[in-house]
């Protein structure tokens, strides 16, 4: 539990006062995690938990670099806190990064730098974060992908991002729909 605890303070002190809707998202994001202890275990759900407060963190004012928040928010945790590698790469690949990566032309950088984690934890991850709305609220993952292509015009690199990477994400919240079905 150490590092959930750890986490979330980090989290608040980067995100809540500079992006008090990014933090809103955060809360949801880890309250969402942390419902799957059923799924994954005490140790897995620790660490899907502590990834989901730590996954924005690259949208902070105070971290943000390349404008791949997840690289930026992964590197800040390997480089000044030398965070656990899986928590780093958890971070690093959330939610379809590799390919807004290749839209911003770092792909080689994230994948270089951070290995793919375990599938099973970062569809975790991806079904929390992308089955929590923008002010951390429950939604289906087909209305979270129409939410974020909405805020985006169809020339920006993250709708495209968003409309490339939409098959994968639905398919990770659907592995994990799956397993949590299986157990009720």
């Amino acid at each position: 539990m150490g590092h959930v605890q750890w986490a979330r303070d980090l989290a608040r002190t980067l995100l809540e006062e500079p992006l008090p809707r990014r933090w809103a998202h955060t809360q949801g994001v880890a309250e969402q995690a942390a419902s799957l202890a059923d799924v994954l275990g005490e140790d897995d759900t620790d660490m899907v938990t502590a990834s989901a407060w730590l996954h924005d963190i690259g949208y902070s004012p105070a971290l943000a670099v390349t404008g791949l928040h997840p690289l930026d928010g992964a590197r800040y945790l390997r480089e000044v806190l030398y965070a656990d590698e899986r928590l780093c790469c958890l971070v690093a690949h959330h939610s379809g990064a590799l390919v807004e990566a290749e839209e911003r032309g770092l792909r080689e950088d994230l994948a270089g730098e951070f290995g793919l984690p375990p599938e099973p934890l970062l569809d975790a991850l991806t079904y929390s974060d992308m089955t929590t709305s923008p002010d951390g609220g429950r939604l289906t993952v087909e209305r979270r992908l129409s939410e974020i292509l909405e805020r985006y015009s169809p020339e920006d690199l993250v709708h495209r991002a968003i409309t490339r990477s939409s098959p994968a994400l639905t398919a990770a919240v659907r592995n994990v729909e799956e397993r949590i079905a299986k157990l009720g």
